[in-house]
């Protein structure tokens, strides 16, 4: 993730779309109080529309702190930091969850979030650790890539293709579906993927080389998975007709977790060779009025109860070392081993004009 990055709930929901979160209800001390802040037993996270926890977890946040937790939901991540960026030093909450390393950049050089090391931080996997002054906090990363219908493959006694290079061969022609970089993020990440393979000097001409092959481009991934792609179990409009989409490396997993009965086996599989890591992060936002809560709740997220609740209910990895997966993940999972990436910095400077490039080059 629709513009949001996740798969999950009644019918695939957009982009991994889920439930609004109810604060967790009881009574609590105050803890902003101690530390000379305006009394507050609530904490205020702000966030994309894909953002989910359990209430079992949230009520041992309340439990260990005190503070309840309120869910501000602000459509896909682009909107939602785009509004915390126009209202500056007065935020709609405390904490900013899904800025990702596509915005980075962005975010920090708006100053939208007040330094904070979070409680833990050490146990965090130092590939995830972008940003030395601890502006922002990694919770969690997935892997945008290329999935696949294995029963057209299987039926057309055809392998999947597995690498970028093998989508622009011609037994792939007019099979794939992407979403829009301008207005999608993972049809984004999935352009960032070949900047990260092809270089800066090189995507353009392997950009040229897919609309050549039958690319299609649709705005979102709701239309991209649940409609256009031949294997989407969720979608309630008839399947689409294109064997691949650009979606999760966690997808397969979903697609077992919601099939009624659950199969064996999943039947999408991941080209392990087309993958862009995102990696989401939360922070302080500068002028929170619970900062002490607003803390306590950045520490409890890579804490070992939130980061192992977060694959059933938002389907993105923990980024904690010590975190366990559950069955469905390690059993229908795919473990990208060198997933494609473009430096936060590189991303910032340029992704103005390289979606400008693409949009040209691809959609007009």
């Amino acid at each position: 993730m629709s513009t949001t990055k996740k798969i999950a709930g009644t019918a695939l929901a957009a982009a991994l779309g889920v439930s609004t979160l109810a604060a967790c209800g009881g009574d609590a001390k105050d803890k902003g109080a101690a530390s000379g802040e305006p009394k507050s037993k609530t904490v205020t996270l702000v966030s994309h529309d894909s953002f989910n926890a359990s209430d079992a977890v949230l009520k041992e946040f309340e439990k260990q702190t005190g503070y309840k937790v309120k869910v501000v939901k602000s459509g896909d991540a682009g909107a939602a930091l785009n509004q915390e960026i126009l209202t500056k030093g007065k935020p709609r909450g405390d904490v900013f969850f899904g800025v990702d390393n596509t915005l980075l950049s962005r975010s920090l050089d708006n100053g939208i979030f007040t330094p904070y090391e979070a409680k833990g931080l050490a146990g965090v996997g130092e590939a995830y650790r972008l940003d030395a002054e601890h502006r922002v906090t990694p919770i969690d990363t997935a892997d945008i890539c290329v999935n696949y219908d294995k029963k057209y493959f299987a039926d057309k006694k055809l392998a999947p293709p597995q690498t970028l290079d093998d989508l622009i061969k011609p037994e792939y022609k007019n099979l794939l579906v992407t979403e829009n970089a301008a207005t999608s993020s993972p049809g984004l990440g999935f352009m960032l993927a070949t900047v990260g393979k092809y270089g800066e000097k090189g995507w353009e001409d392997y950009w040229s080389k897919l609309k050549a092959n039958g690319v299609e481009v649709v705005d979102g991934w709701e239309q991209a998975y649940n409609e256009r792609f031949s294997g989407s179990a969720g979608g309630k409009k008839a399947k689409g007709d294109r064997p691949l989409v650009v979606s999760y490396a966690s997808s397969p997993p979903v697609e077992v977790l919601y099939a009624e009965p659950q199969p064996a086996e999943a039947p999408t599989g991941v080209s392990t060779g087309t993958c862009f890591r995102q990696i989401e992060f939360a922070g302080l936002l500068k002028g929170a009025k619970n900062e002490a809560g607003g803390k306590a709740l950045l520490d409890f997220m890579i804490g070992q109860g939130f980061q192992e609740d977060m694959p059933l209910n938002m389907f993105v990895n923990p980024v904690i070392k010590d975190a366990k997966l559950p069955e469905i993940f390690t059993k229908h999972g795919v473990v990208i081993e060198k997933p494609e990436t473009v430096a936060p910095d590189t991303i910032a400077e340029n992704r103005e004009q390289w979606v400008k490039a693409w949009t040209s080059l691809v959609v007009k």
